[in-house]
């Protein structure tokens, strides 16, 4: 118990500290603007990223993993928030987390090995575009200054780790941040700063209760869109948990996180903050930051808050070129450059789907379209690919009146028609063997595949012997199939 204790969460207090207030810091101007886009007030933001950063390092399944409001969310939200506005978005936010905690108890999380490695490769690219595209506005119609201290950002951010003995000790984004603050106050720069974005709440919190009708009617108009957060909440936090899985080389469990991010979206509905999921920026900025355990999602919560609320005049004079530089050092980080290099390695199916995943991704700009296109995209190519395994071989006695046709592979809704096309039913004989022993029947198509052979084989006046069937195989068959039934000819004909 202690040893557990320790192992997640004081194995690592320094880097965990000093991850956490850099990933703080990079929250706020993001809390901040995926408020205005939900079109809500700039504290429902980030009271929710508080909120959800620190209930998840609790009850999270991914140590180490940052969740927060974000943009994928609040792009959802928008539509609600205009017609029936914030009382509803809290009601939302509410069921989102009951629903979720409901898809951990059902196990969906385990869904996840389902998603190919094509897809999540799509998924992490697409959300780098994304997160790049994002720090546009931030580069458009600005002066110079802007540019010269981005790129100062990224200098730092790139070189301050080659810095003998404080190099490593220090994260680069925290002091590309602190740098960039002090030279744009010390030169009076008149850029756009974190204040510019919105005003940063002066109070704690307070506990609250959604103030909209307990009726069905108040149900029919939330339920919608508390599915669909909960669906892209799971979806980006599963894919998120894997990444960070992936940079640690540790693993998590994903029905605990589906839990986790439900009870983490109920405590943010209560105090005033919308629905959030794992961040996979901030996740990357805590993971490069040295961020390893359960304290740097609770330090990440606590630092925004008490930076927030006692630190406001300070925050707000933190230069926007400088978070800029940090999001684009993540978006860097984030694209997998080895997909490129493999483009001429991999598959086509395999480049098809990543690169289908990134572009539906990008142009919706809903991570549920994209991963869903690529999962299908993926399916789809797999049961091709797996059809051509199926063969067919026959051999025919001495007597040339018995043919043995032997059938080896995976029987299904894509080999089905190459399986009933492999039987010559014009051939006179008297008797016909089909050897299953080294095939698979997998669904009623396959079933139905069998039937059409053998009453076709019959109705020419041929014996049909079926052997070899594997349980399973022959649990289907004798479920749903139909040769060996007395009208088996008019059922397979539909008469």
């Amino acid at each position: 118990m202690l040893h557990s204790l320790k192992q997640t969460w004081f194995s690592n207090i320094r880097g965990d500290i000093l991850a956490g207030i850099v990933v703080a810091l990079a929250l706020i101007p993001e809390a901040i603007a995926f408020s205005i886009i939900a079109g809500v007030d700039p504290r429902v933001g980030l009271y929710a990223s508080f909120c959800i950063a620190v209930v998840i390092a609790f009850v999270g399944g991914r140590p180490g993993m940052i969740s927060a409001a974000t943009g994928a969310m609040a792009l959802l939200m928008v539509t609600l928030v205009r017609e029936h506005g914030l009382q509803y978005l809290l009601a939302a936010t509410l069921l989102c987390g009951v629903l979720q905690i409901g898809a951990g108890y059902l196990r969906l999380g385990s869904l996840m090995r389902f998603v190919s490695r094509s897809v999540v490769t799509g998924f992490v690219n697409a959300l780098a575009i994304l997160i790049f595209m994002a720090q546009l506005p931030e580069l458009t119609n600005v002066t110079w200054h802007v540019y010269a201290m981005t790129a100062a950002g990224l200098g730092i951010i790139y070189l301050f780790p080659y810095v003998p003995k404080i190099g490593k000790v220090i994260p680069s984004p925290l002091v590309c941040i602190l740098t960039l603050t002090a030279v744009a106050i010390y030169l009076g720069l008149d850029i756009r700063t974190v204040g510019d974005m919105g005003d940063l709440p002066d109070t704690l919190p307070i506990f609250l209760w959604p103030e909209v009708p307990l009726t069905f009617e108040t149900l029919a108009i939330i339920f919608p869109y508390s599915a669909a957060l909960a669906v892209v909440g799971l979806l980006e936090s599963m894919m998120t948990a894997t990444i960070v899985d992936d940079l640690t080389d540790t693993g998590s469990d994903k029905n605990r996180e589906c839990k986790g991010q439900g009870v983490a979206n109920i405590a943010s509905g209560l105090l005033g903050g919308m629905a959030g999921c794992a961040m996979i920026g901030q996740s990357i900025i805590n993971v490069k930051s040295g961020g390893r355990t359960r304290l740097s999602s609770l330090a990440a919560g606590v630092f925004l808050l008490l930076m927030v609320v006692f630190l406001g005049d300070w925050l707000s004079q933190i230069p926007m070129a400088a978070l800029v530089a940090v999001m684009i050092m993540v978006a860097i980080g984030t694209f997998s450059w080895d997909s490129l290099r493999n483009l001429k390695k991999h598959p086509l199916s395999t480049n098809i789907v990543m690169v289908a995943t990134v572009i539906v991704v990008v142009a919706t700009h809903n991570l549920a379209y994209g991963v869903l296109a690529g999962v299908l995209l993926a399916a789809m190519f797999f049961a091709n690919k797996v059809g051509h395994y199926m063969e067919v071989g026959s051999a025919l006695d001495e007597a040339g009146e018995h043919r043995t046709y032997k059938v080896t592979g995976q029987v299904f809704f894509s080999s089905a028609d190459k399986f009933v096309a492999a039987f010559d039913f014009k051939e006179a004989l008297s008797k016909v063997t089909i050897d299953l022993s080294r095939a698979h029947f997998w669904d009623i198509t396959a079933v139905a595949a069998l039937d059409k052979v053998v009453v076709k084989l019959r109705r020419e006046g041929t014996e049909v012997e079926v052997l070899g069937l594997n349980q399973a195989s022959a649990t289907i068959v004798d479920r749903f199939g139909v040769h060996d039934k007395p009208d088996a000819i008019d059922q397979l004909m539909g008469h």
